[in-house]
């Protein structure tokens, strides 16, 4: 498995796998071009012998307090060993080093392995979005992480109060 920064010339491959993903909600294109383009956006891939195989999306305003992660996605075949968790670190880590400190996110209120994963990266409901997903009528769980404490957790702060990162695996969206 390899990690990078996305580019514009992964919008096809990430297309493909959005609309294996999600085929009632999926992005549009130029939505996904936007984000690629953006300055406030941040994506990452995952690919397995040359294949892309996941993505990952952080929207972050350069000196802002907040960021919401966009999207986690990796493909049916490569789910269940890890990447999702890799993705999210990857996000949170980009997060971190624009000194965000609150980062948000909405979660498909029929997806328990990805609520699974957030909850054990210290992720909190907030709130919820009725309908919010369409046409399937899913609600959203909107989550949100202390990201200093996450990072003092990750490093093992004992003035955190946890000394290891909590792991799931699991099959799922994650």
């Amino acid at each position: 498995m390899s990690m990078r920064v996305a580019t514009a010339a992964d919008l096809d491959a990430i297309m493909a796998l959005e609309h294996a993903s999600f085929p009632t909600d999926a992005w549009s294109p130029a939505m996904m071009r936007e984000e690629l383009d953006s300055p406030h956006g941040w994506y990452v891939v995952v690919e397995e012998t040359g294949s892309l195989v996941g993505y990952a999306g952080l929207r972050a305003v350069r000196g802002a307090r907040d960021a919401d992660i966009q999207t986690i996605t990796i493909s049916e075949a490569a789910r269940g060993r890890g990447r999702g968790r890799a993705l999210l670190s990857a996000l949170l880590d980009e997060a971190a080093r624009r000194e965000v400190h609150d980062v948000f996110l909405e979660v498909r209120a029929d997806n328990p392995v990805a609520q699974k994963l957030y909850l054990s990266e210290g992720f909190v409901e907030v709130g919820r979005r009725p309908r919010y997903y369409q046409p399937d009528d899913v609600d959203a769980i909107v989550m949100q992480l202390d990201l200093r404490g996450w990072s003092a957790r990750r490093a093992g702060d004992p003035a955190s109060g946890i000394s290891e990162t909590p792991t799931t695996s699991g099959k799922g969206w994650c």
